[in-house]
């Protein structure tokens, strides 16, 4: 049958949120599959197809950047109930990007991330910051084109060719794959960072743990949530304030043989 992928990317003013609540990337995700289904079966007038959606969330961009958005492959219609198949109609990628925009800022509401007066705020926006594009179609006999599409939704967000290493000033270079765009072009300076280094986890996204991008090396890093600070080289958890309150371990006694008589 064939598929469509439909990528759905979000404003920047969101973006924070998402970084230190991943779960909240889900709830998008959720929301997004939702939006997709309830536009298919308003188009078609069938309230009751069931439509197909594999999503794909990806938190990095060309530049291996904080840029979360989400593909989605989804069945170019849906399925009766009695197995036969209806297509998803012409539609309008602006409608859906609308109806996205509005149940995601309803999402924000009800976690309370969000009062009803930003949300209204953000409804007034010339450009809202949300985009759905939908115009990559995949025909049901080319298998091949669909696997590359899978594989490229599903893909490293650091691909190693484009990766330049300077021994000398070890400093890496990481290469956008586009030629043109707002994401064209190259991001660095940047630092290979070993296990235990960089960035507190908490700050560190999800695909980001081998390879942190920055524009100036800092000397040190913050600790959020104590007041301790850290060097670059080593982290010691025990300097954290949550660990003074704690009492020292006690040496474990000697153990009794069992074989020796308790007298």
């Amino acid at each position: 049958m064939p598929h469509c992928q439909v990528v759905l990317t979000i404003p920047k003013r969101l973006l924070a949120y998402c970084l230190y609540r991943r779960r909240l990337l889900g709830e998008i995700a959720r929301v997004a599959a939702r939006t997709v289904t309830a536009a298919i079966r308003t188009l078609t007038g069938e309230r009751e197809l069931t439509v197909g959606i594999v999503a794909c969330l990806q938190t990095h961009g060309s530049r291996a950047n904080w840029h979360p958005h989400l593909h989605l492959l989804v069945t170019d219609g849906g399925f009766r109930p009695d197995g036969t198949f209806v297509s998803w109609p012409v539609h309008d990628a602006a409608r859906l990007t609308e109806a996205f925009h509005r149940a995601v800022l309803r999402l924000f509401v009800r976690l309370a991330l969000f009062d009803e007066d930003q949300a209204v705020g953000m409804l007034t926006w010339l450009h809202s910051g949300f985009h759905v594009h939908t115009a990559v179609w995949v025909p049901e006999d080319d298998r091949a084109f669909a696997t590359r599409l899978a594989r490229y939704c599903a893909r490293n967000p650091v691909a190693l060719e484009r990766l330049t290493y300077d021994r000398a000033a070890k400093i890496v270079t990481y290469r956008s794959d586009k030629s043109d765009g707002p994401t064209a072009g190259k991001r660095g300076p940047a630092r290979v960072l070993g296990p235990g280094t960089g960035p507190h986890p908490r700050q560190r996204p999800r695909h980001h743990a081998v390879l942190w991008l920055v524009r100036e090396p800092p000397a040190r890093y913050p600790v959020p949530g104590c007041g301790a600070r850290r060097s670059p080289q080593r982290y010691h958890p025990r300097s954290c304030r949550r660990f003074a309150s704690r009492p020292p371990r006690r040496p474990a006694g000697r153990r009794r043989c069992c074989s020796r008589s308790s007298r």
